[in-house]
């Protein structure tokens, strides 16, 4: 994954925001987001694709 913005350079302290839809036991279906550093995403993003590949294999 790569993400640019010519404007990226002004900020100081840059940030993603990562909105989900999660669903609980019952199914219901709730919106979460938080904000996370871009190397706190990268590592979150790199954690995901692993739990990804694992659940491919069940």
């Amino acid at each position: 994954m790569a993400v640019s913005s010519d404007s990226c350079r002004s900020l100081k302290y840059p940030y993603v925001t990562v909105m989900l839809k999660v669903a609980d036991h019952s199914g219901q279906v709730k919106n979460i987001s938080f904000e996370m550093t871009v190397p706190q995403f990268q590592n979150f993003y790199r954690q995901f694709k692993e739990i990804a590949a694992v659940i491919e294999t069940v």
